[in-house]
């Protein structure tokens, strides 16, 4: 296995050369360094890093965010009866619990790492800083998939919707937590204090609240553009459709084409707000 420290440099111990005046002074060579750790393994490493740190904190954490978004449902309950709204508010629901840990706690964790001088221990390692980034918003994403998939067969069961193709939260949990995740990474990193990250955070997943398990129809015209920039409301769509009798798959691929690219995009931005905030 390839260290992911750098040998040191060290004179090389050499044989001084004799010459016509006596021998000469002996040489130095320095060693070379050690390969810089790959993407890979160094990923591997910060996940399973995160996974055990925030072990402790699981069980409420699921708690919390399943609680919320399974509450949320039962209150919609009451004036939502079936349909698109139906399908809308249980999606939504769904992506909610997503939102909670990878948008709002990521944010919070990275600006108390940014304030409390955290991030200097990563900027020592020699591992890339998508590494970083990847790795603990794969970690904190992890928390998200069993809260997901309850709250997902929950609103099923209460709205009376199929339960056939909820094999699709396959592919939206990790898209929508990878959009999500990014998101909540640079927020997290960009903020200037650890108190606006908190804010930031809660803003954020107030916006997925608000404009993902609300239903599209309802929501004033300048809203809906809000609702169409925000990263999750693409993976709330492709689930949304998934619950219909006969689900259009070239829409919900196409929906969750655009989560992936804006996952893309968004951990993008988090590791450049990681390497401005790790050189600071």
């Amino acid at each position: 296995m390839t260290s992911i420290i750098p040998a040191r440099t060290v004179p090389s111990r050499v044989r001084p050369e004799a010459g016509p005046s006596g021998p000469a002074p002996a040489r130095t060579v320095a060693e070379p360094l050690a390969p810089r750790a790959r993407l890979l393994p160094s990923l591997a490493a910060v996940y399973r890093a995160q996974l055990s740190r925030a072990r402790v904190a699981r069980i409420p954490l699921l708690f919390v965010a399943t609680f919320q978004s399974v509450g949320i449902m039962v209150l919609m309950r009451g004036v939502v009866n079936g349909g698109a709204e139906a399908r809308a508010v249980v999606a939504g629901s769904s992506v909610l619990v997503v939102a909670f840990v990878a948008l709002n706690l990521l944010a919070q964790y990275f600006g108390q790492l940014r304030a409390s001088g955290g991030l200097d221990h990563y900027a020592t390692l020699p591992v890339p800083p998508a590494a970083v980034v990847l790795g603990a918003a794969g970690a904190y994403a992890s928390f998200t998939v069993p809260g997901t998939i309850f709250t997902a067969i929950t609103g099923s069961v209460l709205f009376q919707l199929p339960l056939t193709h909820l094999w699709v939260l396959v592919a939206v949990v990790p898209l929508s937590g990878a959009a999500l995740a990014g998101l909540g990474a640079a927020l997290g990193l960009l903020a200037p204090r650890p108190e606006l990250a908190t804010l930031l955070g809660q803003l954020g997943m107030s916006a997925a609240l608000l404009l993902g398990v609300l239903p599209a129809e309802r929501l004033p015209e300048p809203v809906g553009w809000a609702r169409d920039l925000l990263p999750s409301t693409y993976g709330v769509e492709a689930l949304a459709r998934s619950f219909d009798a006969r689900p259009d798959w070239g829409i919900i691929a196409f929906f969750l084409g655009i989560c992936a690219v804006v996952g893309v995009l968004s951990l993008a931005v988090a590791t450049w707000a990681y390497r401005r905030a790790a050189v600071r």
